[in-house]
């Protein structure tokens, strides 16, 4: 089932299927080596629930917890 990487509970895993998010955000991620095909884990949330760590390829990236459904992903 494919969805937002928001809605993915913390420390669950995915694949990511694709990357819709605004052009600059695409590229920074495309650069860490968030390409679909990669598994992701979300590892926190911010208190007031704006900001995620996304765990990929043995980095941790802080995003803000909007942009995450714009970055799509599967659950085996």
């Amino acid at each position: 089932m494919e969805m937002g990487l928001e809605r993915l509970p913390m420390g669950s895993g995915a694949t990511v299927t694709a990357v819709n998010t605004a052009p600059a955000l695409k590229n920074r991620l495309e650069r860490f080596g968030m390409v679909p095909g990669t598994r992701v884990v979300p590892r926190y949330r911010s208190c007031d629930g704006t900001v995620t760590a996304v765990e990929f390829r043995g980095t941790v990236v802080a995003l803000r917890t909007r942009d995450l459904r714009d970055i799509r992903v599967t659950r085996p």
